[in-house]
């Protein structure tokens, strides 16, 4: 039997494999996740525009039709662009609020291997302490 063979069926080596093959492909297909993603994003955006630009034509094409007076007066125009700035304002503080959980996110990631890998040594470390301790030494 090959040195080859032999480690491949070595428990760790197997499990080090597969773990490295399914990571791979969780790797390969985040790409095609996140432009999946982005195309729902804005097909969903879209949609959306297009429903209540139909809708606003729809009701002003009636208006126009029926001979309704749809002038309003600068209060209510103003009344509607202010909300309409606020709502740009919301939208602005939420973009910054997600963005910035996703970087708190992405630091506490990165946090967590640094300590992982700090983990690993001092288990390493204690794992060295009680071979040592357990091993006959030879003189």
């Amino acid at each position: 039997m090959s040195e080859t063979t032999q480690e491949a069926k070595e428990i760790f080596t197997v499990c080090k494999q597969n773990v490295d093959k399914y990571f791979s492909e969780v790797e390969r297909s985040l790409p095609q996740y996140l432009q999946s993603i982005t195309n729902l994003q804005q097909a969903y955006t879209t949609a959306w525009k297009n429903a209540i630009e139909s809708s606003i034509s729809l009701q002003q094409e009636f208006a126009n039709k029926t001979g309704m007076n749809t002038n309003v007066p600068p209060a209510f125009i103003k009344m509607i662009n202010d909300a309409t700035e606020e709502f740009i304002k919301v939208r602005a503080i939420q973009n910054n609020t997600v963005l910035a959980t996703i970087d708190a996110v992405q630091q506490n990631i990165k946090m967590f291997n640094d300590n992982a890998k700090t983990f690993v040594e001092l288990n390493e470390n204690i794992l060295q302490s009680w071979i040592s301790v357990c091993t006959p030494t030879r003189n």
